[in-house]
């Protein structure tokens, strides 16, 4: 043990992590790890203390008994990170606490933005709310709309409301000023309840603050010890989120507290005395803070941020500039981030299930780690998301745990059983048990041989999850870089986490990455990082200017404010003033769009220029439009090395300057018979430990290295050269398998599954990337796929619901319409839905793919050209009945705009413009329709669609030259029949359960028109007749719905009746034949009207067939859309409702169901962007029905109409005939729409609308919504079947990746 100079303090640095806690003590004299369990209560209450305790005995040579108090004062700092808060949070175990929230909106954190959070299970499961208890306060606020400010300067509405300028330089009307002595009176109540923690959250006040600030001090007063304001956490718009983030704040910073405070006891003077020793917290942003200052909702992601430090600081060449991908594989999951000289933010994230609107570093977590739990299901190799977690953990553990990723890499050898510690076993005294892992993959590899009738290996079955869960690491890795505008394969992988280094380099190889870095510290990277980081303080303020040189001088006080606030916390903190730095952001988008990018202040000081510049690199393109700032941000920097911090070496100065030479053969302390897929089988492979390689030492794979605390693989190609603080990997991408085209192998099944998906993903980014419209762009409201050349679906990404089989229809309508005359480079265009279209705003672009003069894929986007949320009436859309491509009464085809059978976008290389304009300009030539008023911006959404197109193509090419035509096209076919067997299966165990008895159902829309279908099972060969005979015919209105909707709702319903994970395909409807009377409402004529059949007929079709399979009772069964008008602007949604109760499950209250999933429009910006005041948002309580099981409840939705010459119009059923309940149980309240209207002699008159109205109200009426509730499962006598759903399962980190993929099942 080394002893410290006298002079010398000990640095330390901990990671408390969820199993392990890792404490390293830094020196100059040298470093030294402690690593100890995070729980060891008969041992020692605290896992950090001990382990600062042991570092001290280590360093100091002396023993200091357990519980005594340590003397900090050879200790120059401690830095930490901690899963306190996310064990609190994953776990719901924080601390009981009340919101107080704006009267009318007592359920709007439960509805939240009412999605649910699986797509595909009809026993819908929202996350929990965090508080215990909701109180309404009576009081409001609303941005005064623009047109209603007063003329002559006085801040008094005609009304007599009171008017103020909020934070944001807008003018604020008081509609309700705060009811003091009520909220007084509340307040007093909750703490007489045994209430100590409130969150406050008020709507608008990210602007006007006066009342949130008001309440908090009474709650001071009364004795509250935690207050959480939203507006004083993060003043951003989007009360859902910032009151998502105050009640997480609320939960998790008692918890935080009392785990200081305990942790402070452990030291002499409790941290409170003068010895010098500065305690700070790692925060999600990658910031310190002093340990005072540290609160729940900014240490949600403390221990993964230090990671992302660790490598950032470690693995980035600042001359160089290569980017680098962070790979932070550890037991249960895998994070994933990026850095290319700037620590990337996210400023709102859904973590474990909570919104939280707050800075954090953009880490991705994915649910595959070293405990990811391998299955062999529907044929197919399937790796997670389930986990064998610490307990039983992987079989290999002793404890009688199942096959996981951690047991097919001690399998094939990439783990030296001997340089593990023996802490397994029941008594935790065993070594790894290599035997039961044998036996277990012997096991399932004759299962597997069985089912296909293949010879495979158990080490080939082995060595197939490690390639599946490697392809399921890198597709979020693609995603992430993709998303930002920069190649993958330019980026160098820092691998990081105790599993890291089993995976890094066949990933790298994956992803076509060059070159791998790990650092000597990698296994407790993020514990390192806490030595690396500085101190920071990040602080916004909302604004509401349009960008100039006037407006950014006008704001320049307000910057100044912000950075001496900044300057004043890191004083507090014991920061110098030398040490700080401050950097100011803007928070910018373009007028009318949704999408902020955070722009840095450039050199130039143009604000502009940078915001152009990120919006050009990352969407490709730039708009002639104005810019908007909505917010200001300045962090305050402390510079970490300038505070004691470490300072790491560069890897790429020693990778420079070190001679190299081979690896001694006699320095290897063993050998493993490891297995290698690109050797051919099993090789000798030697093991090294790294501390024995000197610097400059050069090791050619196959090798392992081993250090302390992990495993690096070194693949055959590989080539690691080992440096002072690092191990650099040339991957050297080497040739790929040889895969046979007889016989399929079910390891390359799932791998294709993987890349077919991606390429999928790929085209769909590049989509966004190219699109002008916000549709588009912001609600990711499009889908692309690629078929085969029988124009079968092979894949198709994002998997909404509606896209699911319509697009198949419309590839077969173009092939076979233009069999024999597509050429390669053609590229159609079509909408109409009698050639495979849902409704005209959907809009399909396809393209064939040739090789070798025939057609061997088609590829297509799928995008919805149709006023988004907020559109502007000259923003893109396809124009129809006075403009609107969905009005509610259309009853032709002609009047919902531009409608295209097929037509050659690209013939022989040239973009047919002219044609298209001409066709755009005739949709208006109809009686009171209307063309579309950008043309141009529709012209570039299908230019955006063709380089989807091109880039699937491409990719397409690319998969041809890595595996060979044949290949590709004999996965892609067999993908397809892995599909159609599961169903097959389905039919089958279905026609068993019910005995051969009929499968038949038949319900009615409002208007009384049936939608009948009966099922006929083949029981021997799995296939079924799906008939619709006796549907109705088709409407004199605009629920008509073509068979591509009524196939998309099949394959959804199919997919979730199934209920396991399987491929989206041709495959799930080959086995169906699906017969559609000609002229009902499911197949009408080419001349009628279907905007609102995508929308309300495609959900009765759902109801329809789970009522077939007596699944389960029906939900709300409409989409209940609204839409308002105002001068040149529009607004649209879709709202929620209650969902069928099952035979295990209740239903869900205030939740999308079935074909749509919609978001929901954050109050506070529909408020600020469209003239409506939004009286009141909630559960309609009593509206489910009643049974043992009982139906979810509707909502009730209230606007208040604010201009004069305003529209509104919704679209709904259920308004006639209610939800039915099933077994026994009670139907759903149907839904209805109301007009509060005022009367001339000052009263007002509530009107009840028919189901899908039209009308104008004035100024101060109201609308109504009541969306229906779901119905009831079984007799309310009956006892309540135990619920079966499965628990919902929250990542640690939903970062960027997360928030794409969510918006895409979410548009």
């Amino acid at each position: 043990m080394p002893s410290v100079a006298p002079l010398t303090k000990i640095k330390i640095a901990i990671d408390r992590g969820g199993t392990f806690t890792d404490c390293l003590g830094i020196t100059p004299n040298g470093n030294h790890l402690v690593k100890l369990l995070s729980v060891d209560p008969a041992n020692y209450s605290d896992a950090p203390t001990e382990g600062i305790r042991r570092l001290l005995e280590w360093f100091l040579d002396e023993k200091l008994p357990r519980g005594e108090l340590i003397d900090t004062s050879r200790i120059a700092w401690i830095r930490m990170g901690t899963t306190v808060a996310t064990n609190a949070l994953l776990e719901r175990k924080g601390e009981k606490h009340a919101m107080l929230i704006t009267k009318g909106f007592r359920d709007l954190i439960d509805i939240g933005n009412q999605t649910r959070p699986s797509l595909f299970e009809l026993a819908i499961k929202k996350p929990e709310v965090l508080y215990s208890k909701v109180v309404e306060v009576d009081e409001r606020a609303i941005v005064q709309w623009h047109e209603i400010v007063p003329k002559d300067g006085s801040l008094v509405t005609p009304e007599g409301d009171k008017l103020v300028q909020g934070v944001s330089g807008e003018l604020v009307r008081i509609v309700k000023p705060l009811d003091v002595a009520a909220v007084t009176k509340d307040l007093q109540d909750l703490f007489d309840e045994g209430y100590r923690s409130i969150a406050i959250v008020f709507a608008h006040s990210y602007t006007f603050q006066d009342h949130e600030k008001q309440v908090a001090a009474i709650a001071r007063s009364i004795g509250f010890p935690h207050v959480s304001v939203s507006s004083e956490l993060q003043a951003m718009i989007r009360i859902v989120s910032r009151g998502n983030s105050a009640t997480a704040d609320a939960y998790l910073t008692p918890e935080i507290k009392r785990y200081l405070a305990q942790f402070s006891k452990g030291f002499k003077g409790h941290l409170q005395d003068d010895s010098g020793c500065r305690v700070s917290f790692m925060q999600s942003d990658g910031s310190l803070v002093d340990f005072r200052h540290f609160s729940g909702l900014k240490a949600i992601l403390s221990g993964p941020a230090g990671g992302v430090v660790g490598y950032a600081e470690t693995s980035y060449d600042q001359e160089g500039g290569a980017p680098v991908v962070g790979f932070d594989m550890g037991g249960t999951s895998t994070d994933v981030s990026r850095y290319g000289g700037q620590l990337e933010h996210v400023f709102e994230t859904v973590t474990a299930g909570v919104t939280i609107q707050s800075p954090q570093l953009d880490i991705n977590t994915v649910a595959a780690g070293g405990g990811s739990k391998l299955f062999w299901r529907n044929s197919m190799f399937v790796v997670g998301p389930d986990s064998a977690g610490a307990h039983p953990g992987p079989a290999c553990y002793r404890k009688g745990g199942p096959l996981t990723v951690t047991d097919a890499n001690l399998y094939l050898g990439r783990l030296h059983i001997d340089s593990f510690p023996k802490i397994f076993g029941p008594s935790e005294n065993e070594p790894l048990d290599y035997d039961v892992t044998a036996r277990l993959f012997a096991e399932l590899t004759a299962e597997i041989n069985a089912d296909t009738g293949g010879s495979l290996t158990p080490e080939e079955v082995a060595c197939g999850f490690i390639n599946v869960a490697n392809e399921t690491m890198a597709r979020p890795i693609r995603a992430l870089t993709e998303s930002r505008g920069y190649s993958t394969s330019a980026h160098n992988l820092s691998c990081f986490g105790g599993a890291g280094g089993q995976h890094a380099c066949a990933i790298a190889s994956t992803l076509g990455i060059h070159t791998v870095i790990v650092h000597k510290y990698s296994s407790i990277l993020s514990a390192y990082g806490m030595a690396l980081a500085d101190v920071a303080v990040d602080l916004t303020e909302p604004s509401s200017q349009i960008y100039s040189a006037e407006s950014l001088a006008a704001l320049q006080p307000r910057i100044t404010g912000l950075k001496a606030q900044a300057l004043q916390q890191l004083l507090d903190q014991g920061i110098p003033e030398s040490a700080v730095t401050t950097d100011v952001y803007l928070n910018m988008r373009y007028v009318g769009s949704d999408t902020a990018l955070m722009v840095l202040e450039p050199s130039s000081g143009d604000f502009k220029d940078g915001f152009l510049a990120m919006h050009r690199r990352e969407f490709g393109f730039v708009l002639q439009a104005e810019v908007l700032i909505d917010d200001l941000r300045v962090r305050g920097t402390g510079n970490g090395s300038m505070l004691g911090g470490v300072a790491p070496r560069s890897y790429a100065k020693d990778l420079a300057e070190l001679p190299s030479k081979p690896v001694e053969g006699s320095l290897a302390v063993s050998k493993n018979v490891t297995y290698f897929e690109e050797a051919g089988g099993a090789v000798d492979t030697p093991i090294y430990r790294l501390e024995s390689l000197a610097p400059g030492t050069v090791v050619k794979g196959p090798a392992i290295i081993l250090d302390n605390t992990q495993t690096l693989i070194i693949h055959p190609a590989n080539v690691a050269t080992v440096l002072f603080d690092h191990v650099y990997i040339d991957v050297g991408l080497g040739p790929r398998k040889k895969l046979s085209t007889t016989v399929v192998d079910p390891i390359a099944l799932s791998i294709f599954g993987h890349r077919f998906m991606s390429i999928a993903d790929r085209m769909g980014r590049t989509l966004q990337r190219t699109a002008t419209s916000l549709q588009i762009k912001e609600r990711l409201d499009f889908s692309c796929a690629i078929f085969g050349p029988d124009a079968g679906l092979v894949a198709n990404a994002p998997h909404i619901p509606v896209h699911l089989g319509s697009m198949q229809y419309a590839i077969q309508f173009q092939a076979e319409h233009l069999k024999g005359q597509l050429r390669e480079g053609d590229i159609i265009v079509s909408n109409h839905p009698k050639a495979g279209g849902t409704h005209l705003p959907d809009i399909t672009v396809i393209c064939p793919v040739f090789e070798g003069g025939e057609i061997v894929f088609f590829v297509a986007a799928f995008s919805r050209c149709a006023t988004s949320a907020f559109e502007l009436a000259d923003r893109p859309s396809l124009a129809g009945l006075n403009g609107n491509s969905m009005p509610p009464d259309s009853v032709e085809i002609w009047q919902e705009g531009v409608s295209i059978m097929s037509h050659f976008l690209v013939r022989d290389g040239k973009f047919n413009e002219e044609e298209m304009i001409e066709m755009f300009e005739a949709a208006g030539r109809y009686p009171d329709c209307l063309a579309s008023r950008r043309i141009q911006d529709n012209i570039a959404d299908l230019r955006a669609q063709c380089a989807a197109c091109s880039q699937g193509a491409a990719q397409i090419q690319d998969l041809f030259r890595e595996y060979g035509k044949e290949t590709v096209q004999f996965y892609m076919r067999e993908i397809r029949n892995n599909a159609e067997g599961a169903v097959r299966e389905f039919f089958k165990r279905t026609y068993v359960e019910r005995q051969g008895k009929p499968i038949q159902a038949v319900d009615y829309m409002d208007d009384g028109t049936p939608i009948a279908l009966q099922i006929d099972i083949d029981p021997e060969t799995g296939s079924a007749r799906w008939d619709f005979e006796g549907t109705g015919l088709e409407g004199y209105s605009n629920l008509n719905a073509p068979t591509a909707v009524a196939n998309s709702a099949m394959i959804y319903c199919l997919r979730t009746l199934i209920g396991t994970d399987m491929p989206l395909n041709a495959g799930v409807l080959a086995p169906v034949e699906l017969l559609v009377p000609e002229g009902t409402i499911l197949r009408p004529s080419k001349y009628a009207a279907v905007s609102s059949g995508n929308t309300e007929t495609s959900q009765r079709v759902c109801d329809v067939i789970f009522k077939a399979f007596e699944a389960c009772a029906a939900s709300q069964g409409c989409m209940n859309v609204f839409h308002a008008n105002y001068q040149d602007m529009a607004y649209g949604e879709t709202i929620c409702g209650g969902a069928g109760a099952g035979p295990t499950w209740v239903g869900q209250s205030g939740v999308h169901i079935n074909m749509t999933n919609t978001r929901i429009t954050d109050m506070e910006v529909l408020e600020k962007r469209f003239p409506v005041l939004l009286r009141e948002f909630t559960i309609r309580a009593g509206s489910g029905g009643i049974g043992a099981n009982n139906g979810g409840n509707g909502v009730h939705r209230e606007f208040e109409f604010l201009m004069p010459g305003m529209h509104a119009m919704v679209i709904g059923e259920r308004r006639v005939n209610q939800p039915y309940g099933m077994h026994g149980g009670g139907p759903g309240e149907r839904g209805c729409s109301y007009w509060l209207r005022k009367t001339s002699d000052g009263g007002q008159q509530k009107i009840k609308l028919k189901p899908s109205p039209k009308f104008a109200p004035s100024v101060g009426d109201r609308l109504i919504i009541h969306t229906p509730g779901g119905g009831a499962y079984g007799a309310p006598t009956a006892a309540p079947a135990p619920t079966a759903s499965k628990p919902v399962q929250f990542p640690r980190a939903n970062g960027s990746i997360a928030a794409f993929m969510s918006m895409q099942e979410t548009n």
